[in-house]
């Protein structure tokens, strides 16, 4: 099992309507508002990292106001 934090900036004010759309995600275990360099801090678990990749890249990325993403995974 593949456990990672995918970091999301957002378009201006788009943060709350996004946050549904991510936590809708089949990956995506949770998701939280946060303050900072990002906007949006999504947990994803995967069989592998592909997983995480498409959840990141096919997802994430594809949802309208998302303007980046960094994918961290968990070492732990």
């Amino acid at each position: 099992m593949v456990h990672a934090f995918i970091m999301v900036k957002t378009a201006a004010g788009k943060s709350e309507g996004l946050l549904a759309g991510i936590r809708d995600l089949e990956q995506v275990s949770d998701a939280h508002i946060v303050a900072g360099n990002y906007d949006i801090i999504a947990e994803v678990d995967a069989e592998e990292v592909y997983g995480v990749l498409k959840a990141a890249s096919g997802g994430i990325q594809g949802l309208e106001g998302v303007t980046d993403t960094k994918t961290y995974i968990a070492m732990d």
